[in-house]
């Protein structure tokens, strides 16, 4: 049971053949400080409850429901394994019907003490405002847009999804393991393609890759650039793009640029097939954030969900939930502001760089809680993962798949490759 097709939402698939802008934020006035490394006093009620919003509609409300099995999965993990403070855990009813703000609002009202989600980061900005005023985390499984990073949340919010500039390094590695001395990196206008080719550019010079002038276009107006990549004679192009990316290897093909010397960001990813020439993209690679789901991972939430269809998302809403659940155990408290300010010492994270070598990992609730009798720092890596988030609330470690295309134009999984930053 795999992902689906990309989507608009940048549906993080991981292939079906296997198993079936820069966001611009607001401030958030009334949100000073910041509540990830802040101590908190208990304040909760002992009852600790989570909200899920999930905010995905029209072709893309097939994402709502591995989430939904995701923390109700978790929950039940959680609550076999004595819940919180001997209570079980509560899962708040979900409103997929209603808009992102309306879906924060009513979880405030009900006094989540979490939120996990939303899934669209140009959805975070209402969800942040309304839920850090209330002093309730949001954790998304899905957000990948790098302004979050520096989102005014006052510490509240955190994702268990890497930031879409985190595989510029591997998309460069690809390119040097396979031999490239000079790459040049085609990207689609916009955020996403200008973040990530600087992304790329940097960690392709840091690692002595040759990059020749990159060069950008719009959707189905490629053919200038893919010409220009072309004359340029790079071993490997880099392709950064999203709605565009079936144009953008239509024209390379075009231009003499096809094959192993074709490297695909994640935006990139499809099973194209007949809708590119035959052999256009034999030895081509391509990444996914993630890891692919393990088979006792898909039968967990298949017992919740025997429909289930896809698990996108799935892992990261799960370890969202079960962190959240230990760094309530942390601070034996059920509060928000307690929840936020133990995220990162739960999922092996620093406060400050250089603090150390992080705890040998533990890999379930269960696992981790014993770990918590024993000592204050515990290092939560799941089916997602490591984590380890940062101040900024980013996981500091990102895995990834990658896929290697063949005859046919589609891809199989090859390998895997991880990325990271020092917090």
């Amino acid at each position: 049971m795999m992902p689906a097709h990309r989507s608009p939402v940048r549906v993080r698939a991981a292939l079906a053949a296997s198993l079936a802008g820069l966001l611009s934020m607001t401030a958030c006035a009334g949100t000073g400080g910041n509540a990830r490394t802040e101590s908190a006093e208990a304040s909760g009620d002992g009852v600790l409850r989570v909200g899920l919003i999930l905010d995905n509609t029209g072709d893309n409300a097939f994402l709502n429901a591995p989430q939904l099995a995701a923390a109700k999965a978790a929950i039940q993990d959680i609550n076999a394994a004595g819940g919180h403070k001997g209570r079980p855990v509560e899962l708040l009813p979900v409103h997929p019907d209603q808009d992102t703000a309306a879906q924060a609002k009513d979880l405030a009202a009900a006094k989540a003490d979490v939120a996990i989600g939303p899934t669209d980061s140009s959805h975070a900005t209402p969800a942040v405002d309304i839920l850090s005023r209330a002093q309730v985390p949001l954790i998304s499984p899905a957000n990948t847009a790098a302004g979050l990073s520096t989102s005014a949340s006052g510490g509240y919010y955190f994702r268990t999804a890497a930031a879409d500039v985190a595989q510029g390094p591997v998309l460069a590695k690809l390119a040097k393991d396979a031999g490239a001395a000079s790459i040049s990196v085609l990207y689609q206008q916009g955020a996403y393609g200008k973040d990530l080719s600087a992304a790329v550019t940097e960690a392709a010079q840091q690692s002595g890759l040759k990059v020749l002038p990159g060069t950008g276009f719009k959707p189905g107006d490629a053919a200038e650039a893919a010409r220009s990549a072309a004359k340029a004679t790079p071993d490997a192009v880099v392709l950064v793009a999203r709605d565009g990316a079936q144009g953008a290897l239509a024209e390379l093909h075009n231009a003499g640029v096809s094959g192993s010397k074709v490297i695909l960001s994640d935006g990139a990813f499809a099973r194209y097939g007949s809708a590119l020439p035959s052999r256009a993209l034999e030895g081509a690679r391509a990444v996914i954030p993630g890891q692919l789901p393990t088979a006792a991972f898909q039968g967990k939430l298949l017992a919740v969900d025997p429909s289930l269809k896809d698990v996108s998302y799935a892992a990261e809403t799960y370890d969202a939930v079960t962190l959240a659940a230990l760094a309530a155990a942390r601070a034996q408290d059920d509060a928000g502001r307690s929840i936020a300010a133990n995220l990162i010492p739960v999922s092996g994270g620093t406060a400050t760089s250089g603090a150390g070598t992080p705890q040998a990992p533990c890999l379930s609730y269960k696992e981790c809680l014993g770990g918590l009798a024993a000592g204050p720092d515990i290092n939560y890596d799941g089916e997602s993962g490591p984590v380890a988030f940062d101040t900024n609330g980013d996981i500091t470690t990102a895995a990834f798949s990658v896929f290697t295309y063949g005859a046919d134009n589609n891809p199989t999984p090859t390998g895997h490759e991880t990325a990271g930053h020092s917090g």
